[in-house]
C-alpha cells in the first residue's frame, strides 16, 4: 500500500515536473508576471524626434516599466523579499514590460540597452555593454 501511494506520487511529481519544464522552455508567461504595455495614449515612443521626458513617462502609479533601447540584453526580475523570479531570459529590441509588483530588483547583463522607469520617473542611462541593477521599493 505504501509502495503504490510512492509510486503515484513519483509519477505526479514527474508530470508536474514536466509541464513547468514545456512551459519554461516554450517561454510561456506566468499569470503574475509582467505585461506587454504600450505608451498612454496621446503620448510619443521614446524613439520619437522632438519629444520631451514629460511626454515619454508613464503614470507616477507605475511600479516598473522596461524598454529596450538598444541592443538584445538578459534580464532577471525577482521579488527580493521572497526570492521569485518575476522574469528571466533575453529582452530584444522594442520589447516594453511594465510590472505591478511593489518590490522588485532588476539586473540586466546591457544596462545600456534598457531606458528603466520606476514609478514615472526614468532612471539616469547605464554604460553601455555593462551590467546594471534597479531597485524598485515601494512609493512612499
Amino acid at each position: 500500500m505504501i509502495a503504490a501511494i510512492a509510486v503515484v506520487f513519483a509519477l505526479a511529481l514527474l508530470v508536474v515536473g514536466g509541464i513547468a519544464l514545456v512551459n519554461a522552455v516554450s517561454g510561456s508567461p506566468d499569470k503574475q508576471g509582467p505585461s506587454t504595455a504600450a505608451p498612454p495614449s496621446g503620448q510619443s515612443t521614446p524613439s520619437s524626434p522632438g519629444t520631451s521626458p514629460s511626454q515619454k513617462t508613464p503614470a507616477a502609479n507605475v511600479p516598473l516599466l522596461i524598454e529596450v533601447t538598444g541592443q538584445a540584453t538578459k534580464v532577471v526580475i525577482r521579488v527580493p523579499d521572497t526570492g521569485t523570479v518575476v522574469r528571466s531570459g533575453v529582452l530584444n529590441p522594442g520589447d516594453t514590460l511594465q510590472f505591478d509588483e511593489k518590490t522588485l530588483d532588476v539586473v540586466a547583463n546591457n544596462g545600456g540597452s534598457l531606458q528603466v522607469t520606476i514609478y514615472g520617473k526614468v532612471q539616469p542611462p547605464q554604460p553601455a555593454g555593462q551590467r546594471a541593477t534597479w531597485y524598485v521599493r515601494p512609493k512612499s
